[in-house]
Formats: structure tokens, sequence, C-alpha cells
């Protein structure tokens, strides 16, 4: 009589995941640490025990792949019933695109960046725990950038602006604005990359950007969109707690981290949101069917989570919320109206078209803006109006002086005084770097001899390194095409969705 063998018992998910994450570490025997962690120690970041990590989202694997091939399966139903219904002529206007494109050349790329180094991290963090994180976010990020290639893709079927998107992120002259700050992060230690993306990135801009800027795509029939939104959405949940993760983490393993955090976290915070400014031109301007103004979205999102929730949790560490944070709070009724003006201006040398809002979008902007639009914003609006109806367009025929570390042309104005342009001086071994705001003056102070090196798109087509002396010569460079670039009202995808929508008009309402 053969005896049965005992049935193994099955292990619980927190003990099974340390055997499969932390329990395959090992000791270095042929190499000292030093050697194969060369990079966690010159920050001045001091950790003591690596096992302290803890986990915030217990996923294996294979648990990991599961859940994101579901999420797959679901997103590409979406996009294929979209595309093969036409479904892109069901958008609120072809306008709605603009966004997209600068999404796409600006955000996805950033997407691939954070994969890139969340490898690096990966392969160079000390403990086992924050490696395997590390790991599972690369895996994230490059799944966000694949979808968003495969989403976006379909429209460069039918509108320009869509092709070239990551030789315009190396080149074009707003697309400097992220790639600087990716690079900036990229090029810091281990442990400011984590504060810098993982916190600060993920808590402010990600934000704004994949909860009210995705349901806007849904408002204006962008169901791809706001489904590849919405389907990142759950990672970015988790690399956000990472982030807090890590900032807990470093404070609790040694009190001398909390001053070097701080200095991170006021640094990334004012880094991030000066991004944020495309976020916001976005939001209030390029949705021909707006859903929440850049406002209530910075008030809900910023002040009331992470100002009113987060921060007040860190003060038990010692940390309190960034500097320069009053001067963002002050800039909201301002930011998007600044800085869609610029993009205006300046759309000739762009992957994208603008136009000067209509009297209904007009309305709106009065509405969310009671304080500040009216009196200072829609005149300006209503000049440009003018000017169109008698034929003409404004565009600014000269290359405007950028900040020396958000790389944003200096139009914003002094928090205290909107009719004065903020401009602050920095001096730095003999020359002289300007900056467009006390924050950036801040982090260019705090670092002078890394932004010193800053490659300015103005200072670089000056010197020819751009393609040419020309303007023509200048976009053939950055790979504009016609038709990309310039004033909507008349441009190739205004004119196609004009004829497409002629040719099968929308059936009347019922009544």
């Amino acid at each position: 009589m053969t005896q049965a063998m005992p049935r193994k018992r099955k292990l619980p998910l927190k003990e099974r995941y340390a055997l499969l994450t932390r329990d395959l570490d090992w000791q270095p025997s042929y190499v000292g640490k030093e050697q194969l962690y060369p990079y966690t120690s010159y920050e001045g970041i001091k950790v003591h025990d690596w096992d302290g990590w803890s986990d915030p989202f217990r996923l294996t694997v294979d648990a990991y792949y599961k859940y994101q091939a579901e999420k797959d399966k679901r997103l590409y139903a979406v996009l294929d019933s979209f595309a093969q219904s036409q479904g892109h002529l069901a958008l609120s206007d072809a306008s709605y695109l603009n966004a997209i494109k600068l999404f796409i050349q600006g955000v996805t790329p950033l997407e691939y960046a954070a994969h890139r180094h969340f490898a690096y991290l990966a392969r160079y963090l000390e403990g086992p725990a924050p490696r395997f994180a590390a790991l599972c976010q690369s895996v994230d990020e490059l799944r966000h950038a694949q979808t968003q290639i495969h989403t976006i893709s379909n429209y460069n079927k039918y509108y320009g602006g869509f092709h070239s998107w990551s030789k315009m992120h190396d080149r074009v002259w707003y697309l400097s604005v992220p790639k600087s700050l990716f690079d900036d992060a990229m090029s810091a230690g281990p442990f400011e990359f984590l504060i810098s993306i993982s916190f600060s990135f993920e808590y402010l801009l990600t934000n704004l950007l994949f909860v009210p800027f995705m349901s806007g795509a849904s408002f204006n029939g962008d169901m791809p969109t706001m489904s590849f939104g919405f389907s990142a959405q759950s990672d970015e949940s988790r690399h956000m707690t990472l982030g807090l993760e890590a900032i807990k983490f470093l404070l609790e393993q040694d009190e001398a981290n909390v001053p070097i955090i701080q200095g991170w976290i006021d640094k990334w915070f004012w880094r991030a949101y000066r991004m944020s400014a495309l976020v916001a031109g976005m939001m209030d301007y390029m949705l021909p069917k707006p859903v929440m103004s850049w406002k209530e979205a910075f008030e809900l999102y910023f002040e009331d989570q992470m100002l009113g929730g987060l921060f007040p949790d860190l003060d038990f560490y010692g940390i309190k919320p960034p500097r320069h944070v009053g001067d963002a709070i002050a800039e909201k009724d301002h930011l998007s109206h600044q800085v869609y003006k610029i993009l205006h201006n300046f759309s000739f040398a762009a992957a994208f078209t603008t136009s000067t809002p209509t009297e209904e979008h007009s309305r709106w902007l009065a509405s969310q803006y009671p304080d500040t639009y009216q009196q200072l914003y829609q005149p300006v609006w209503d000049r440009h109006r003018r000017i169109e109806a008698a034929g003409g367009r404004v565009f600014f025929q000269g290359l405007p002086q950028l900040c020396q570390v958000c790389q944003i042309p200096m139009a914003f104005t002094e928090t205290d005084d909107p009719a004065r342009i903020s401009f602050r001086r920095s001096d730095y071994r003999g020359e002289t770097f300007h900056t467009c705001s006390n924050g950036c003056q801040w982090v260019f102070e705090r670092e002078p001899e890394k932004y010193v090196q800053a490659w300015l798109p103005v200072h670089q087509i000056y010197q020819g390194h751009c393609g040419g002396p020309t303007v023509p010569d200048v976009l053939a460079w950055y790979g504009i095409q016609d038709g990309d670039n310039g004033e909507y009202q008349g441009s190739p995808d205004a004119r196609s969705w004009a004829d497409w929508h002629a040719s099968n008009p929308s059936p009347a309402p019922e009544r």
C-alpha cells in the first residue's frame, strides 16, 4: 500500500511575495558592495537597513503581468472599435487633437525615459525590495509609452502633426521644457531621481494630467485617449505610493537625510509645477468642450489633496510644504492664459495649430476666472478676433528669451503685479543668467554649474545649430511638414474636418 504524499501548504501572498522578491537577493563574494552599488552613497543619503523598506503593493511578477494583460485586453478592444467605426469623426472638433499632439510630443517620450531610468534603479539600488519596485515601475512606464503610441497612431492616418514626434521631442523649442526636466532628473543621483519622478512628478503632474485632462478627452469624444489614461491611472496610483514610501523610508533611516530630502522636494515641486504650465494651456484652451479649468484642478489635486492631506502627514518627519508654493497658488488665475498666449504667438514654428478662443469659449473662461479673465485676458483675445475678422493673424516674428531653468519663454508676470513681466537675474563665473520666477532663480542658484549647461533652443538657433539661419531651415530641421503648424482655421485639418462632415452630416436629433 503506497503512502499518500502530504499536500504542500499553500503559502500566503505576503510570504510568497517575500520568497519571489527579497529572498532572491544574494551577498556578493568576489566584489565589495561599494563596487556592486556605486551610486547609493555619493548624494549624502544614509541607509542603515534596506529591509526597512515597506512594499506598498505586493505583486509578484506573474500576478503583475496577468493584471496588466487584463487591462490591455480592455484597452485594445476600445482601440479596435474606435478605428473600425471611424470614431475620429465623432470628436467634438478636429482642433481638439492639438492637445493630443502636445501629449505625444511632450509626455510619451517622458514615459519611455522613465522606463529607462527605473531599469537603471532596478540594477543599482542596494536593497532587493526597492530594486523590485523599480523593475515593476520600469515595465509600467514602457507599457504606458507603447499604449499611448498605439492609441494616438490612429489619428496619424488623418491629421497632421503626429509624425516624427520623438525627433521633435529632441529638437523643437517648446519640447525642451519637458525634455530638460527629465534630463535634469536622469542626471541626478538615484535617490534624487526617486523623489523627482516618483514623488514630485507623479503626485503633481500625473494627477493633473491623467484625471481631469483624460476626463476632458472623454467629454470631447476621444474614448481611446480616455481609456489609456484611466488604464494608466491605476499604475500611477502605485507609482505615487512608491514615491511616498521612498520618502518615508529615507526619512526614517537617518535624521541627516531630512534636509537633503527637503531640498529635493523644494526643487522638484517647482520644476514639475513649471512644466505643468503646458497642461494648464491644454486644459483651458485646447479642449473645444472644456470640462474642468486648470484653476479648479489645481485647487482640488494640489491644494486640497497635497497641501491639505499629504504634507501634514509628512510634518511628523520634519518635512515642510515646498518652498515657493505660495507663488504657485498666486499664479493659478494667470498661468493657463499666459502659457497659451505663448503657444498662440509662436504656433507658426510648432507642430500643432492654435486659434483664438471663440466668444462662447471666452464666456466659459470668464466664468472660471472671474477675478482676472475679463479684466486682463479677454481684451487681448477680443483684439485678435478683430484682426482676424479683417483677414489678419498675429504671429510673433522673433525669438523669445527663455528661462535658464524651466526653458519657458519669459512671459509670466509678477505674482503681485500682472502688468509686469517676472524677470530674475543671477551672475555666475562672470556671466549673467536669467530666470522667470523666484522658484527658477532659487533652483539655478542652488546648482548653477548644472544649469549653465542648459541646451536653450533660442541660443542654439542663433548659433546656427538648428538647420540653418532662416525659419524654413529650422522648421525643416524640426521635421515639421506643411499643415502641421500655424492657424487652425483654414488649416488642412480644419478643411478635412469640414469636408468629411459635409459629406456625412450628423443625423438630426429626435424631437
